[in-house]
């Protein structure tokens, strides 16, 4: 049973306690986000004026381009001289805003454990709606299974994201097993997603605190992917689906995300699957907490790296 005392008050730490009002205080004094056209909040997320701050590029990390359903498609390798897997990386950002190049701090650090990481640019909505997003990332699983060996040097492959990311990521494994009849990953990483598109109570019950996100944003957010498109559908609400067949999942979330239901949901769900599925929850962790540099972040980046290294072997 998941353990009560991880979600009382007394549970967060102090630090991560201040972070999270410094956060509420910052954003909340900003305009409304979606009263500026999608490209100049973009641009802003870019330069680290929305609610994370902007990380460094890494000198090693290139780009290339493969074929997609619609049109080429940008690929972010980072990887170290000896790569022992590979992480197909599917960047998070509401499924409207966020590019592969954000986190490169975080793919340095698996390239210490001989993961290179590929990160997907995907087509982002609304201006591409459903099923655009998750057709760019099937296709790039599919060329990461073909070329993964030549490029590489490994057939060992992992895959992941955070966010609009852990969902894609989960379709794209759900596809490339329906669809193609392939299970190539030893493992998924899947850090604060949003599993149903018809959300959550967890969302429909957090109401306007702008904590990261909040109910609303994540509603506006659920609609540019969505469109007129049946929520119920699996592969645009994979909670609903088949999870039988998938490899082992660390379904990592903290207490004070408006998504916290979609991973608790997720975690039983992959469980009665008979899925191996490791449910890691954080005292006060607020959506994608692990981009700032508090103690609990390094807490479950330790925690994923730990799970990389039993499935690197």
């Amino acid at each position: 049973m998941i353990d009560p005392a991880l979600f009382k008050d007394e549970a967060i730490a102090p630090e991560t306690r201040a972070l999270n009002a410094e956060i509420v205080e910052k954003l909340s004094a900003l305009p409304d986000q979606w009263s500026f056209p999608i490209d100049v909040v973009r641009k802003a997320r870019r330069e680290g004026r929305g609610p994370f701050p902007a990380l460094p590029h890494s000198p090693r990390a290139r780009w290339i381009e493969i074929d997609g359903p619609a049109g080429p498609i940008d690929l972010r390798i980072l990887a170290p001289d000896e790569t022992r897997a590979v992480y197909l990386h599917i960047h998070g950002g509401g499924w409207s805003w966020g590019s592969p190049d954000e986190q490169d701090p975080e793919f340095e650090r698996l390239a210490e454990l001989g993961v290179a990481t590929v990160s997907v640019r995907y087509r982002l909505a609304p201006e591409n709606p459903y099923p655009a997003a998750p057709d760019d990332c099937e296709a790039a699983a599919l060329w990461l299974v073909r070329e993964a060996q030549g490029l590489f040097g490994t057939q060992v492959l992992m895959i992941g994201g955070e966010s609009a990311g852990a969902h894609l990521a989960l379709v794209t494994m759900l596809r490339l097993r329906d669809r193609h009849g392939l299970t190539p990953f030893a493992g998924a990483n899947l850090f604060a997603g949003c599993y149903d598109l018809a959300l959550t109570p967890s969302v429909r019950n957090w109401g306007s605190e702008k904590l990261i996100l909040n109910a609303r944003d994540i509603t506006i957010f659920a609609q540019n992917l969505c469109g007129d498109h049946d929520r119920a559908d699996p592969d645009l609400s994979p909670l609903l689906a088949d999870l039988a067949g998938l490899p082992p999942v660390l379904v990592s979330i903290g207490t004070r995300d408006p998504l916290l239901d979609d991973s608790l949901f997720l975690a039983t769900r992959l469980a009665t699957a008979n899925v191996p599925v490791d449910l890691a929850i954080y005292p006060g962790g607020c959506h994608m907490f692990q981009r700032f540099g508090i103690a609990l972040s390094e807490e479950a980046l330790t925690r994923v790296d730990g799970f990389f290294r039993e499935r690197v072997g």
